[in-house]
Formats: C-alpha cells, sequence, structure tokens
C-alpha cells in the first residue's frame, strides 16, 4: 500500500488542548482503519512540527479523506508528502531508464 507522511502543526484549539492529544491520537487510528488505512506510527516531535504521522493507505483518495477528518476536527493542520520505499524507487528508475 502507498505510504503517505504527514507532518502536523497543532492549531490554537489543538494546544490548548494538549492534554487530550494521545486520546485524540487513538480516535485517528480508529477512524483511519475504517477507511481502509493504517497508521503504522506517530511521534510527537520538537521542531517546526507539533506531530509526524506515517499512514498506509489503498490510494490518494482513502489517505486524503483520512487527513480531511483528521483536520476537521479542529486540532491540527497538515502537510502530506507521499513516500517511496525502496521497491517502489527501483520500479520507478527502471521505468524512467525505459
Amino acid at each position: 500500500m502507498p505510504t503517505y507522511v504527514t507532518l502536523l502543526n497543532w492549531t490554537d484549539q489543538g494546544i490548548r488542548n494538549y492534554k487530550d492529544t494521545a486520546k485524540r491520537a487513538e480516535a485517528f487510528a480508529s477512524g483511519v482503519q475504517k477507511l481502509g488505512a493504517k497508521l503504522l506510527n506517530l511521534y510527537w516531535t520538537v521542531g517546526p512540527y507539533d506531530l509526524v504521522a506515517v499512514v498506509e493507505a489503498p490510494d490518494d483518495e482513502t489517505a486524503t479523506a483520512a487527513l480531511l477528518q483528521l483536520g476537521g476536527v479542529g486540532n491540527v493542520r497538515t502537510n502530506t508528502l507521499r513516500a517511496f520505499g525502496q521497491e517502489e524507487m527501483d520500479r520507478i528508475i527502471a521505468k524512467a531508464a525505459g
């Protein structure tokens, strides 16, 4: 399944409710699973981003739906990157090389 790395920042609402962040993470994992995707890892970070999530989803539409649900709650803003594993990159290089 495709992998997505999402960089998250808390909104004003999210930081006010920081004590609930672990519960919100569980709710996100559950919501992702209901859509047919999987939260592989979630990290709370120090630096320009407050959290980093790694999600597997069957397609871009599913990943986007999961992140829209997450953002719609109002606690975070997201920036998502499509990530490619080594096997995927090998296939991409083979296509590019002709």
